[in-house]
């Protein structure tokens, strides 16, 4: 009775453009005009050197996609052989389109954030179908919304936010400017006859250890016949008979003690398949005048549609007690340790699911819990959640508005609800949602950034995050928590940037404050705070063709999209480390120096818990090769910053905070043992030292306040500060880097070759400052298990190289491949 097919094959792409000479090329659905073109070989890889500035045209054009099908009334029939309904469905039409089919004009649409269904069947031709999908220019869109509006302040001087498309399309101080037009998600004919199920939303709540969920049918109909529907779940079922001119059900399933899911770290990810079945009513008649449907649904006739998601039994609220900001999932607070996540590529269509696996994969090996996902970027694919289900990552989602004002006049309230209510019904299954977020740094801008003056009365959003938004998620999705925006302290009257209250973005450290500021804040939340630093060598190498690579060379510059970010870069190395002498300097200390920023604050929000109960670090992921606040870069290479991230992220963590230690114990167990804390010079040679015994509860932070012998150095550039406990260990150095007398480094350094590398042991001789391999520079595929490790005299550390190729042991074990802070200089 339903059959649906993909209509992927046999597109074409034609310019509509007396100045663009490109007609009937190949085209890939799903995709877009940029990889369409870059395909046939008709503009360069935007990705390399300054390419981009080349292809700001694309966005300026219209496009016509193409495709002819056969289709045959046969398809989906029902009992008089001839199908009652035919859709086309569109799952993603990025972003200004019009839908063509046989001449005949379908619709015309401009969300890019939308799912579509069209009824076609009186369109349709027996055999040969012509399908077009014409593409007019974002920019000639935006430009016409502007101008009957009026411009509205932003970050950034391009038209986003007068469409509903990706913000960050046209261009970020982290991306390139590339305003895409395309088929992006599927697109597909859905031939059907009697009912079909239009929404199928389910909401799963816990009361006390039973599991409940309510399943919201939505059904559709061409034929006015008594329909069943049926659900179930975990051996729970429930079934509802809806009566001719009946479209709406609700169907109720308990579940007595069903396993919980919980956030990594804290339980298993144990999901449960929930099954909703539409079939013909027993004895009903066929509205053709056929014979009654035949047997295939417990309690019904034939089967008509079938849905079947994952769903997790779990609870989820928001405990905003005192102005805190914490999640609780299952009644258990939880401590977030997160990361942004903005679009993986330009291109969203070129993201597979294996590449998805593998940037999900490490956010989860940093010990990441929570994934945010920008509101200036998409709603993610479905694969997206599902795999987020599986691996623990709870999802904050922001609705899609970022750093404008956005205007609430027509069409953009309608647009604005339809894809709300498209995107909270797709994802309403998925436990590791656990909260939606409004947007991204509208409330902080028209509070903090002059705004208000610029608006002189007019529309900015208020009313979207305030009133639309809150509204319905509470008739869609009551289960999650709905915060208006981030920042934001709770209340619209109240300053949206307050750290004592709600969730809080830093970025005085990094814009202008020394990253040790961060060290002066005292946050509930901190929902947004980075530091930059380059992409790993080869990525450059890759996309840049400087010769010679510098920090200042054309290419790299081009590649760092933040205002005066080089700049930035140098000033933030401040009093920590030297000055780079060299482009391999600049790049190592530049890399080093964010990851020691972002160690440094998530450290010290750590040791405020609970009362800080968050931190979600700017940003995980990178769209293209760029110098960026990213932990793994556009080329999915980790950077230090990634590798910090996973130490500073583990369950449990030592950290020296002025005259304290602070013992973090995120974990399910008691942590019990002796701290041992030394005040050391620098051939490792105790000069002070004390032991604590002590047990730190589960999900516990224990301050354990030093003496003066420990914390007063005689000399302060000879001497160091280290705490042990078990195997976890932190160390603070009495004066930045340069102002310690450390010595030149010396180490002994062994390779040996294992299966898929080579296992490097390097053993110190003197004291070894932030000792780091960057295997990449011999062979681009290369990466290493560990860095940024500090050795004393006397101790020694592993790393396991993987290559698929041989490396040289001497140059693996040599400048600029093996570093460290107190090296031999290397001349110019």
């Amino acid at each position: 009775m339903s059959m649906y097919r993909p209509l992927h094959d046999g597109w074409t792409l034609t310019a509509v453009s007396d100045e663009v000479d490109i007609a009937g090329i190949p085209a890939t659905v799903p995709g877009c005009v940029h990889t369409d073109l870059l395909a046939a070989g008709l503009i360069d890889d935007p990705y390399l050197d300054d390419n981009e500035s080349r292809l700001t045209w694309i966005g300026r054009t219209t496009w016509a996609y193409e495709t002819s099908f056969t289709w045959h009334a046969s398809e989906g029939a029902g009992a008089g052989g001839e199908a009652d309904r035919a859709d086309l469905v569109c799952d993603g039409l990025d972003t200004v389109a019009t839908v063509i089919l046989n001449g005949a004009e379908v619709a015309a649409t401009a969300n890019m954030h939308r799912f579509y269904r069209f009824p076609v069947r009186d369109l349709l031709r027996e055999g040969e179908n012509t399908l077009q999908v014409r593409f007019g220019s974002p920019y000639a869109y935006a430009a016409r919304r502007k101008e009957e509006l009026g411009d509205l302040p932003g970050a950034y001087d391009e038209p986003y936010q007068f469409i509903r498309k990706m913000a960050c399309n046209f261009g970020w101080d982290w991306g390139p400017t590339l305003v895409t037009s395309g088929i992006w998600r599927p697109i597909g004919l859905h031939a059907w006859s009697g009912a079909r199920l239009s929404a199928v939303r389910p909401l799963v709540t816990l009361d006390g250890r039973e599991g409940r969920v309510e399943v919201h049918v939505t059904v559709e109909r061409s034929s006015e016949v008594p329909v069943v529907v049926t659900a179930s779940v975990a051996g729970a079922d429930a079934e509802v008979r809806l009566a001719p001119g009946e479209r709406e059900a609700v169907l109720e399933l308990t579940v007595p003690e069903p396993d919980l899911w919980w956030p990594r770290g804290y339980g298993g990810q144990p999901l449960y398949a929930l099954a909703v079945r539409l079939s013909e009513a027993d004895g009903a008649a066929p509205a053709d005048g056929g014979a009654p449907g035949g047997g295939g649904a417990p309690g019904g006739g034939a089967i008509l549609d079938e849905w079947t998601r994952d769903i997790g039994f779990r609870s989820v609220r928001l405990d905003r007690e005192d102005d805190a900001f914490t999640i609780v999932v299952n009644d258990a607070p939880v401590f977030v340790r997160g990361a942004n996540w903005i679009p993986d590529d330009c291109f969203p269509s070129r993201i597979t699911p294996e590449r998805l696996a593998q940037r999900l994969g490490q956010a989860c090996e940093a010990n990441l819990n929570l994934l945010r996902i920008w509101g200036g970027g998409l709603y993610e694919s479905t694969g997206f959640y599902d795999l987020c289900d599986r691996l623990g990552l709870l999802v904050w989602q922001d609705f899609p508005f970022a750093c404008a004002a956005y205007p609430e006049e027509e069409p953009f309230a309608s647009e604005v609800e339809a894809e709300a209510r498209d995107a909270i019904v797709r994802l309403a299954p998925h436990p590791s949602l656990v909260l939606w977020n409004g947007n991204n740094e509208n409330i902080e801008g028209f509070s903090d950034w002059g705004w208000r003056d610029k608006l002189d009365g007019r529309t900015w959003g208020a009313g979207f995050y305030y009133d639309l938004l809150p509204r319905v998620v509470a008739e869609l999705d009551p289960t999650r928590p709905y915060w208006a925006g981030s920042p934001y302290s709770g209340e619209p009257g109240l300053p949206p940037n307050d750290p004592a209250r709600g969730t809080v973005h830093i970025w005085d450290v990094w814009n202008r404050e020394d990253y040790l500021r961060y060290g002066a804040y005292r946050p509930r939340f901190v929902a947004e705070f980075g530091f930059q630093g380059p992409p790993a060598y080869a990525t450059l190498r890759r996309a840049l063709g400087d010769e010679p690579l510098t920090p200042g060379s054309p290419g790299v510059l081009h590649h760092q999209k933040a205002a005066d970010g080089n700049a930035k870069l140098l000033r933030g190395l401040g009093d920590h480390l030297p000055a780079p002498a060299t482009f391999d300097d600049w790049h190592y200390l530049t890399q080093l120096n964010q990851a020691r920023a972002m160690a440094f604050g998530i450290e010290r929000f750590r040791s405020l818990a609970p009362y800080c109960m968050g931190t979600i670090v700017w940003q995980l992921n990178d769209c293209w090769p760029v110098i960026s606040w990213a932990a793994v870069d556009g080329d999915a290479r980790r950077k230090p910053l990634w590798y910090a991230l996973r130490r500073v992220y583990a369950d449990r963590l030592l950290t020296i905070q002025d005259a304290t230690v602070v013992v973090v114990n995120d974990g399910p167990e008691d942590w019990t043992g002796e701290l041992t804390v030394t005040r050391r010079d620098l051939t490792g040679k105790p000069l002070a030292e004390r032991t604590f015994p002590m047990t730190v509860p589960a999900r516990g932070t224990l301050p354990v306040p030093l003496p003066g012998a420990l914390t007063t150095a005689a000399d302060p550039a000879e001497e160091v500060l280290t705490a042990k406990l078990g195997e976890h260990g932190a160390l603070r150095f009495f004066a930045e880097d340069p102002e310690m007398a450390f010595p030149e480094a010396e180490y002994d350094v062994e390779t040996e070759p294992v299966p898929g590398g080579v296992r490097v042991t390097v053993t110190a001789r003197t004291l070894v400052r932030e000792l780091a391999l960057f295997p990449d520079r011999l062979d681009p595929a290369a990466e290493v298990d560990d860095m940024l490790v500090t050795l004393l005299p006397g101790s020694a550390a592993t790393f396991l190289v993987r290559a698929p190729g041989e490396l040289d042991p001497v140059a693996l074990t040599s400048y600029p491949v093996l570093r460290c802070v107190n090296e031999r200089r290397q001349v110019p």
